[in-house]
């Protein structure tokens, strides 16, 4: 079965051309060019990726994210033509998984969106089936979920993926390197923000002090490293 594409952009000659695009590397694709009823449209057809336009006329890109997160279970591309962090820190923090910046390349979107598309599927098909228990935090692959004292801790997709990352090592320093490659697929340019500002998402949602992180620590120097003794206590 082919995999699924919703593009959500309102430049008709944009979509138009990455819908051609795309049905040519056998995607099945559809166009929404307005963000009004995209939503509902999204939540129900559940496709296996979305390319979600930042600045949507009447309904943007980050309400349509807010939207649909919490029951949409694939992957969001955001399109920007803007540089600004702001806009990016906020598209994560409500979920996004990825980002790029116009003008769009296809053959460039591409190239991402099979990196986003096989990460996905190597997450399904390896350790599909393992929980790891620290103390009073539990994160299952298997149903992808984590709970905390046995309350549901409701992470995103990509925020559950680095977790599961970084649980699956413990007590061992990952560097940026490390977890944006295997995260996005892609290298770290030393300067994309990706990987802190999800680590921030997930330490507030766990409980985990930013100021004085102690279950997901930084290491000066050499990355991120989850801390399984922290959870015990």
């Amino acid at each position: 079965m082919n995999q699924s594409i919703f593009i959500v952009e309102d430049d008709l000659k944009l979509a138009s051309l990455l819908n051609d695009y795309f049905t040519e590397f056998d995607f099945e694709t559809t166009v929404l060019t307005s963000g009004e009823d995209a939503a509902d449209s999204i939540i129900v057809s559940q496709p296996d990726l979305i390319i979600l336009d930042l600045r949507l006329p009447k309904v943007d890109g980050l309400s349509i994210c807010r939207e649909i997160r919490n029951k949409y279970q694939g992957i969001i591309l955001m399109l920007t033509a803007s540089g600004d962090d702001i806009d990016q820190v906020a598209a994560l923090e409500i979920g996004v998984d990825d980002f790029v910046q116009k003008p769009v390349q296809p053959r460039v979107l591409l190239a991402r969106i099979r990196m986003l598309l096989r990460r996905t599927v190597k997450k399904i098909n390896s350790d599909i089936n393992k929980e790891i228990i620290s103390g009073g935090l539990t994160v299952n692959n298997a149903l992808k979920s984590c709970t905390l004292h046995e309350q549901l801790v409701p992470l995103t997709p990509s925020e559950f993926a680095l977790l599961w990352q970084l649980v699956s090592h413990p007590d061992t320093a990952l560097s940026r390197e490390q977890l944006q490659k295997s995260f996005t697929g892609l290298e770290y340019d030393g300067t994309n923000r990706i990987i802190d500002n999800k680590i921030a998402q997930i330490r507030k949602k766990l409980k985990d002090d930013s100021n004085r992180p102690k279950g997901i620590i930084t290491v000066r120097n050499k990355g991120y490293m989850f801390v399984p003794d922290y959870w015990s206590n």
